[in-house]
């Protein structure tokens, strides 16, 4: 490879840091089937330093419970939205994480503590096992992102325009097993 182009890919993945849905777990629980995940946010430079100037950001986790065999077009079984924010306190030096709507959350003295309690999703609850054929495989499919149109209107433009605001995970399946 051309030493020219080695550059532009090294710094090209050095800017394009992602999120990850790193474990999904899912059990039977009092009537319903839910659902653990941890989730991974590398935010980008241009996030973070925004989020330290008191601009909160927003993510969107969608989940989707589908037969595992689901052509594209075929109707989930659940499919849910979830907004959580993460924003500074200046005059606390605290950070605040809550999920939408609303604002009461749980605050957080260090940033890293904040982003690992942002990716934690505990006991949330699925669908009711009836609704599962008892022949087919289900899966739990999830994918999170940075909801850019909740930036103040000023920032907008800019994170349209630079690749280091479009951050979101992949797609990833897990099986759904009680």
């Amino acid at each position: 490879m051309m030493p020219a182009l080695m550059l532009l890919v090294g710094v090209a993945q050095a800017v394009a840091r992602d999120f990850d849905v790193e474990r999904v777990e899912t059990r039977l629980g009092e009537g319903a089937f839910v659902m653990d995940a941890n989730i991974r946010y590398d935010f980008s430079e241009r996030a973070l330093e925004a989020l330290q100037n008191g601009v909160p950001l927003t993510v969107e986790v969608h989940i989707q419970v589908r037969p595992a065999d689901a052509w594209i077009w075929q109707e989930s079984l659940v499919d849910e939205r979830l907004r959580y924010r993460i924003r500074y306190k200046p005059l606390s030096e605290r950070y605040l994480v809550s999920q939408l709507p609303g604002e009461r959350g749980r605050t957080y003295v260090t940033r890293d503590a904040a982003l690992a309690a942002l990716g934690e999703i505990r006991d949330l609850p699925l669908l009711a096992p009836d609704r599962l054929q008892p022949d087919t495989a289900y899966e739990v499919q999830l994918r999170v992102s940075l909801d850019i149109e909740e930036l103040p209107l000023p920032l907008r433009p800019l994170a349209y325009l630079y690749p280091s605001w479009k951050q979101s995970s992949k797609w990833t399946k897990w099986p759904l097993t009680p």
